[in-house]
């Protein structure tokens, strides 16, 4: 069953009208093709016209959106072979990072990604998608056995954020997500991450600072959730569509202050009405980013990312 979000209550109306004539219609109901076509056309013009002017908050929802294609799905959809790998060799495996070796395209790969889940039994398995620090280190170590075996890093991010509990933190959770920073940036090997939902504060980008960046149409990418700064700047959770627009969180405002490298389009009215077509979009990009890359020597490889991050942000500050 279709999960229709707040602003989508016109086209969900369309829907379920459409979906009443069908249920009429047959052999031994009504001939109301017609109508059916009618309505079926105005609900897709309305979807067009929706999704053409989402505001960031908007945004915010389809990326959080409960049907939206998981790490999981991409990592089933485009790599062969796929072989899980578990635990940080310290402490525990943690379910909310996923990763292994497999073959994206033929050649071997590391693919790592941030699970959510896709119910309530998996939502709680994968802890909703936010890491403790063995989920990091689990992360850094996948990274390093990369850059051992001269094998291309693949990252899924779909994350609102690192654990903040108290037991991440007595674990050195700040410590955990530096370190896979670090490992992403020493890397000698073509690094790619895609953000195909939330992208959230550190939690994020320790998986995601990469030689690519690539950012799905209606994902999200921020230093903080809206309701979080909302509840800092505001003391008030309601004002969060305001700080999404003040965050730039967007796929658009990233592309445009060049802290993402490309955009991935989704299919029209998001990735979870075709997750099929976004994942092979999102194979696509990764294929696209990746062969330049792999024509690079390790030294040149590490000094362009290296110059990349260093130059984040001058031209705004500029």
């Amino acid at each position: 069953m279709r999960h229709f979000l707040d602003f989508e209550k016109p086209i969900a109306d369309l829907d379920g009208k459409i979906e009443e004539l069908r249920l009429m219609s047959g052999p031994d109901g009504l001939n109301i093709a017609d109508e059916i076509a009618r309505l079926t056309e105005k609900a897709d013009k309305q979807l067009r016209a929706t999704y053409a002017k989402l505001t960031p908050w908007q945004k915010t929802q389809v990326a959080r959106h409960p049907q939206r294609p998981r790490a999981g799905d991409y990592v089933a959809g485009l790599i062969t072979d796929y072989t899980p790998l578990a635990g940080d060799r310290a402490f525990a495996e943690d379910q909310a990072v996923i990763g292994g070796l497999g073959r994206f395209e033929g050649r071997s790969v590391v693919v790592i990604g941030t699970e959510k889940g896709f119910d309530t039994e998996s939502r709680v398995k994968h802890n909703f998608g936010m890491a403790r620090p063995e989920g990091y280190r689990k992360a850094r170590r996948l990274i390093e056995l990369a850059g051992r075996f001269g094998l291309p890093v693949l990252t899924f991010v779909d994350t609102s954020g690192a654990f903040p509990g108290i037991d991440a933190e007595a674990r050195g959770q700040a410590e955990a997500i530096a370190r896979s920073i670090e490992a992403c940036l020493e890397v000698p090997t073509p690094f790619i991450a895609t953000i195909i939902g939330e992208g959230g504060s550190g939690g994020a980008i320790a998986l995601a600072a990469g030689d690519t960046v690539l950012m799905l149409e209606h994902s999200i990418y921020s230093v903080i959730s809206p309701e979080g700064c909302a509840s800092i700047l505001w003391r008030d959770a309601a004002q969060a569509p305001a700080a999404a627009e003040a965050l730039k969180l967007t796929a658009e405002d990233l592309k445009r202050l060049k802290l993402i490298d490309a955009i991935v389009a989704e299919p029209l009215g998001g990735a979870h009405r075709d997750a099929a077509a976004a994942v092979a979009a999102v194979g696509a990009a990764i294929s696209q980013a990746l062969g330049p890359l792999l024509k690079l020597e390790a030294p040149a490889l590490k000094a362009k990312r290296r110059a990349k991050f260093l130059e984040m942000g001058r031209e705004v500050l500029a």
